[in-house]
């Protein structure tokens, strides 16, 4: 939760903060000290987009462009520290009373960001940063790839600077590996493999050798190289020339360190998975959960919560199966059938694009024209639109099969990249056509492209609000936007509906695995097998699932907790207004203010009954 400043901030019942006033000030007043208080923000803002060059290609700058960031602990403390010389500051010279409703919520914001970053700091070697659902082995061709541009000779060149840099950036990944491991923060064992395979796929194919293929970061530097229009062949020929070295000389050499690294860290891998084997372990999982859900949610409190869904949601399942005519073989009973008709839904080649490119390109088109049919419909539900183009695409092969099913990244601001839809189609028995709607809603249109543009694109609020990260806010407002289609008729067939109370069901069952694994010892196949029982979702699929909750600690319980906050928000909104309702303007309060905690969401949505009423 939001710690309101004690000077100027009283808080209520119910966690609601309003504003105590000192005294009144004139509009130039309050126009004066917000205006040092935006400044403010945005000076520590532009601080923290110059220190970090990984930020900046994501948001499509390219002032550091030959550069990655610094990984050390060295500049993660000197990070923090001026963080909070920017907090000392705000506190000792701008005046909350005299800022406008606006600048107060950013103040809110700011100082609620930075005392998370002090808390959540002792827990800074609490994580993998590799494992198989990513780091820097996929996170440089990643960047390479997608996120640099090379629009003339000098971004080419800045791109083989990067590629020669990448020996330094391993060492300082290997010294995090390192310190890790000496407080006994080492992936489980099954870890290993996988991404020991990866880190060598990163390495094969030419130049590396003559396997027939180029390598993935090779190919894309020669594709961008070619395409320079305004560069004579000699220049490409010798930018071509120049990365070929740095990949031979400096990346592959960097890439065996890290191998090497990696073989010596797995002699300390033991079978247990959940993070209460870390030291201060539960302590450090409650702060993660506070830190994803923004609530004081204890563990066993979310567990809970999560089973009660799973038991609602199968119900809604049984009274779809019934609306098919489905029986199960024997006579089941209620309980049986819900299995049988899971088996039937894995099994069925109906539900099923075929393994092939042809299937791939199928699943592509099919989800642009759902997303091309949602857009079409927004001014139904929506008052602001984005602006943002968004494209659907294929996850890469160089990281496809570790990749989540479907993800999103965000465009650039300035619109020279445009945000994307990633669907992973890599193993198409996992990507049943039932599921295909609302997989794209929450992905594209109207969840994360929407929300995440609109943010991107507000107007008067300070840059650090527009690219604010809360997960409960963002991820429950994806799997709502799963939900809210069917709210104007969308999901005809009765089975895509099941599919939206399938992906539904995850997201449950995701509170149940994600606290059993880290706070009650669950065992990765006692989670499996409760996943695999409750779910229609194959055994390979969520084996994969609960992978990705082992080494990410909290981070699926963000979908549930977020989207229930918004129904029942949305819900309080009614029974308050009654025929005053407008669920147009219920969107419009929930993303007018771009990603917040879930209590200032709460406080908005409040404060805009209050208006509606008066």
């Amino acid at each position: 939760m939001l710690c309101p400043l004690r000077v100027t901030v009283v808080t209520l019942a119910a966690g609601v903060a309003t504003v105590s006033f000192a005294a009144d000030f004139s509009p130039a007043q309050v126009a004066a000290e917000s205006a040092r208080a935006n400044a403010l923000f945005e000076r520590a803002w532009q601080d923290t987009v110059d220190r970090n060059p990984f930020l900046q290609a994501q948001l499509g700058i390219k002032k550091d462009n030959d550069k990655w960031s610094d990984l050390s602990d060295a500049r993660a403390l000197e990070d923090l520290s001026r963080a909070l010389e920017f907090l000392a500051e705000l506190k000792r010279t701008i005046n909350f009373a005299a800022l406008d409703p606006q600048t107060q919520l950013s103040h809110r914001l700011f100082a609620d960001g930075i005392e998370r970053r002090v808390r959540a700091f002792q827990y800074r070697f609490h994580n993998y940063p590799v494992s198989q659902n990513g780091g820097l082995h996929t996170g440089v061709p990643n960047l390479l790839i997608n996120l640099h541009r090379v629009d003339d000779t000098n971004d080419a060149r800045a791109y083989v600077a990067r590629l020669r840099a990448v020996g330094p950036l391993f060492a300082q990944l290997i010294e995090g590996l390192e310190a890790r491991r000496q407080r006994g923060i080492v992936p489980p064992r099954w870890v290993f493999p996988s991404v020991r395979e990866s880190m060598r796929g990163m390495i094969s194919g030419a130049p590396f050798d003559d396997r027939g293929r180029d390598n993935t970061i090779w190919a894309n530097f020669a594709r961008k190289i070619a395409a320079l229009s305004a560069a004579d062949e000699a220049t490409k020929t010798s930018l071509r020339n120049d990365g070929r070295a740095a990949l031979i000389e400096i990346v592959k050499p960097a890439y065996e360190r890290l191998l090497t690294a990696w073989d010596e860290i797995e002699h300390a891998a033991t079978a247990d998975d959940g993070a209460w084997k870390f030291p201060g372990g539960a302590a450090f999982y409650q702060n993660a959960l506070a830190d994803t859900t923004t609530t004081e949610l204890t563990a066993l409190e979310i567990h809970d919560i999560g089973l009660r869904e799973v038991a609602r949601l199968h119900a809604d399942m049984r009274a779809i199966i019934a609306r098919v005519g489905f029986r199960a073989a024997g006579g089941a009973t209620s309980g049986d059938a819900l299995q049988a008709f899971f088996r039937f839904l894995r099994e069925d080649p109906q539900f099923y694009l075929p393994p092939a490119p042809d299937g791939r390109a199928t699943y592509l088109s099919k989800s642009t024209a759902i997303i091309d049919t949602m857009r079409s419909r927004l001014d139904e539900l929506f008052i602001t639109k984005p602006k943002a183009a968004l494209e659907v695409r294929a996850t890469e092969a160089f990281r496809e099969k570790t990749a989540p099913k479907a993800f999103y990244e965000r465009g650039a601001p300035d619109g020279s990249r445009p945000g994307a839809y990633y669907v992973t189609l890599f193993n198409m028995r996992e990507m049943p056509t039932y599921q295909i709607e609302a997989i794209a809603y929450h992905e594209g249109i109207p969840g994360h492209h929407m929300q995440i543009s609109i943010a991107q694109e507000l107007q008067g609020v300070p840059a650090f609000r527009r690219y604010a990260s809360y997960g409960a806010y963002i991820e429950g407002w994806g799997l709502y936007c799963e939900l809210l289609p069917k709210e104007i008729g969308l999901y005809p067939d009765p089975y895509s509906d099941f599919g939206r109370i399938a992906m539904e069901l995850w997201r449950a069952v995701r509170l149940v695995v994600d606290t059993g694994i880290h706070a009650r010892r669950w065992t990765r196949q006692q989670a499996v097998d409760y996943f695999v029982a409750n779910t229609p979702q194959s055994e390979a699929e969520v084996g994969r699932e609960i992978d990705r909750y082992i080494v990410n600690p909290g981070q699926a319980t963000s979908y549930k907790v977020g989207m229930l906050k918004i129904l029942e928000l949305r819900q309080a909104a009614k029974r308050e207004l009654g025929p005053k309702f407008d669920l147009r303007e219920f969107h419009d309060v929930v993303l007018k203010d771009g990603a917040v905690p879930l209590n200032i969401l709460e406080e908005n949505v409040k404060a805009w009954i209050a208006r509606k009423k008066s």
